[in-house]
């Protein structure tokens, strides 16, 4: 067929193939099923509390307190906190991550407490996922927390770590522990070695200050001690009785698979989140309680177990899912109203009070901190 006045026909281009979607990175998907699991509540502890439960704080009929006198501020790594709470490091590493970062930035931001990032590992590895961790631009002033395990920081060296702090704005850079759930993750690491001399290399060379987190096992009294020796000020102990981490890795393993079978034998190990606030307090180090804390009246026998804070997880992410930044603020509301309660229901002015309040350790909790020299 002729063009227009006999002209030849004019021919149409080909149509050039339409790009091929970027497959993610591995550790993207496995950052994806995390927040999957962790979330669904398939992974949280079978057999094994937190023992939070056995802290009876005692009630004091006559407080002589208004509620708006109570002051719940903290002073944390020499910032201070307008209630004693942190939004615990869970995510980063895929476009979903860095809208719940953003969100739960923001929220923290709104009520003057503390948040922190997922493991930056993947940041590490993929600059592309870089901006899954920044949210300076939603929450300027938030109190952040960087994340990064401390095998890959023995890689890394102080100044990448530092570097990756830099990155994101950390005012502090959380090291995690987690050898429990790298022996069942497949490819996990085996080689733990130099752990703690990299984290007091770390405390030496990095210009904010290093808090020594755990993913889910608790820290020990020994393990404490030797934190402390290195150098470190703060802890978050994340102990066991909120989301296994090692049952998140078993929940991802293919079935029928070693890893799956090993996960499952030690789906509840670890620490009890108050047996080792415990421990980390007596070792006089700052305690961010973290592992398994529901509600304000955990986050208060947590203080009075020692504790400088309280840190939620889970919670916050199910309730960002379920609302977004508002959801996750109205939880945050409801969690600072309750320690705001029971610290006047204790006869304290002052949330820091608690720790010195009246309270009973049941059987449970006070055979476990007998049996370590820990009452």
């Amino acid at each position: 067929m002729s063009g227009p006045e006999g002209t030849a026909p004019v021919a149409t281009p080909p149509r050039a193939p339409e790009p091929a979607a970027a497959t993610p990175p591995p550790i993207a998907q496995r950052k994806a099923d995390h927040i999957e699991v962790a979330a669904s509540g398939q992974a949280d502890f079978r057999a094994r509390s937190t023992l939070l439960e056995d802290v009876h704080l005692v009630h004091q009929s006559l407080p002589e307190l208004h509620a708006d006198e109570i002051d719940l501020s903290v002073s944390l790594l020499g910032r201070r906190l307008s209630a004693p709470i942190v939004i615990s490091g869970m995510t980063g590493g895929t476009d979903q991550a860095g809208r719940i970062n953003r969100d739960l930035a923001r929220a923290a931001e709104k009520l003057g407490i503390a948040f922190g990032v997922g493991s930056q590992r993947a940041m590490a590895l993929h600059p592309e996922l870089e901006s899954t961790f920044q949210v300076r631009d939603a929450a300027p002033g938030v109190f952040l927390l960087g994340n990064l395990g401390v095998v890959q920081a023995r890689e890394l060296g102080p100044d990448r770590v530092a570097a990756l702090a830099a990155r994101i704005g950390a005012d502090a850079m959380a090291i995690h522990l987690n050898p429990a759930m790298e022996m069942i993750q497949d490819g996990g690491d085996r080689d733990f070695r130099g752990a703690l001399d990299t984290i007091a290399q770390l405390v030496r060379a990095l210009p904010v200050p290093v808090v020594v987190k755990e993913t889910g096992c608790g820290l020990s009294s020994e393990a404490a001690a030797a934190i402390a020796a290195a150098g470190v000020t703060a802890v978050d102990v994340s102990g066991a009785g909120g989301t296994s981490w090692v049952a998140v890795e078993a929940r991802r393993a293919a079935e029928e698979s070693a890893a799956r079978a090993l996960g499952e034998e030690l789906w509840d190990w670890g620490i009890p989140t108050a047996v080792s606030v415990a421990a980390c307090a007596r070792r006089g180090l700052a305690v961010i309680a973290t592992g398994g804390l529901r509600t304000g009246l955990d986050v208060a026998r947590a203080l009075a177990l020692g504790a400088t804070a309280g840190g939620l997880a889970a919670p916050v992410l199910r309730a960002q899912r379920a609302g977004g930044e508002a959801g996750a603020v109205e939880l945050l509301e409801r969690v600072i109203a309750s320690v705001r309660a029971v610290t006047l229901l204790c006869g304290c002015r002052r949330a820091a009070d608690l720790a010195a309040a009246p309270r009973h350790l049941g059987p449970a909790l006070g055979s476990w901190l007998d049996d370590l020299g820990l009452r």
